[in-house]
């Protein structure tokens, strides 16, 4: 199965990938073309990770309780939310030209850091704002979850390009090695991603494999298959990116990598600790870090600004180091 995508693969990206990659729509940005262009290849070539602060209402007080803020903490979720964007603020404000993007929240997108606007502050930094634009999880079906239906797409990415956002993230998960599950998980994923590309935006593919099912190796071999079978479908100017757990075949995802209509591969941490994260993404060819609990583990919100800046550096260090010191 392997082998078929991989051929696959080498088919659609024969010859040399072109140095200027035009897609459909463009990215509109406030600041004109030039920084359409420049966010466009930071993503595709600029050395960095991808941070990942879009922490759902679903996982925020797992994530807060990680950061030391109980849920006793707060009474609803209006204070929640304000107190994860603290944490964000936080990170954000810390992180530096190791970091070529950053996945934000909805309600992120509409606060500040800093004072300014959190897309214009972001790329004032170099690093790129990318939107997480799902709304959860369908119940499992063959083993996997779609996506729910994501109501005012497209009145939700005029606004978010508008504000400077320069593309999306959206997951589905996959639990278990069931050829159906997955296939309809990967059809829904590439539509989303052909009408965020009618929008101006790359959209980032997330179908996620539980990192800790039994038949994980399997999944991933017809998750390949499946997502080259998309691949081949998309026009010169769709382009996208991957956001994929860390196999258990090291390159396993070599193809993608290599593949015209993909700007980034990405890994996400998957529930595995920094260490391990980095670890097995050492030895992913081509792919880079978009870590979040492993990005921010081991930070406090009691930790005084210079702890919580070594600490933070050393993390970064860490998801670069394992991103480009292959």
């Amino acid at each position: 199965m392997i082998a078929f995508a991989v051929a696959a693969a080498l088919l659609a990206s024969a010859g040399a990938r072109p140095a200027e990659m035009r897609y459909r729509g463009g990215i509109s940005v406030r600041g004109g073309a030039a920084s359409q262009s420049d966010m466009l290849e930071r993503l595709r070539s600029g050395e960095g990770f991808v941070a990942a602060l879009d922490q759902s209402g679903g996982s925020t007080p797992g994530a807060l309780e990680a950061y030391g803020v109980p849920e006793s903490a707060y009474n609803d979720e209006t204070e929640m939310f304000d107190l994860v964007h603290q944490m964000r603020e936080r990170v954000a404000t810390g992180l530096d030209e190791r970091c070529v993007g950053a996945i934000l929240f909805e309600d992120t997108m509409d606060r500040k850091f800093e004072g300014r606007p959190a897309p214009a502050y972001l790329w004032s930094k170099r690093i790129v704002p990318l939107l997480k634009c799902d709304k959860g999880l369908e119940a499992e079906r063959d083993g996997c979850q779609v996506m729910k239906e994501i109501p005012g797409l497209e009145k939700t990415l005029a606004r978010a390009k508008l504000l400077g956002i320069a593309g999306t993230k959206m997951r589905s998960r996959i639990g278990a090695a069931n050829e159906e599950g997955i296939k309809s998980v990967v059809k829904q994923q590439f539509a989303l991603a052909k009408r965020i590309c009618r929008c101006g935006l790359v959209p980032i593919v997330e179908p996620e494999v539980d990192a800790f099912i039994g038949d994980k190796g399997h999944a991933e071999e017809i998750l390949l298959n499946a997502l080259h079978a998309e691949l081949h479908l998309l026009q010169p100017g769709e382009l996208i990116m991957l956001k994929l757990t860390l196999p258990d075949i090291d390159d396993l995802y070599a193809s993608c990598v290599a593949h015209p209509n993909v700007v980034r591969v990405l890994a996400l941490s998957g529930g595995f600790d920094r260490a391990e994260a980095c670890a097995r993404l050492k030895r992913q060819s081509g792919v880079i870090a978009s870590f979040s609990r492993a990005l921010t583990e081991g930070l406090s919100r009691d930790m005084d600004d210079a702890t919580f800046s070594k600490a933070l550096d050393a993390s970064c260090a860490a998801l670069y180091d394992a991103s480009f010191k292959k």
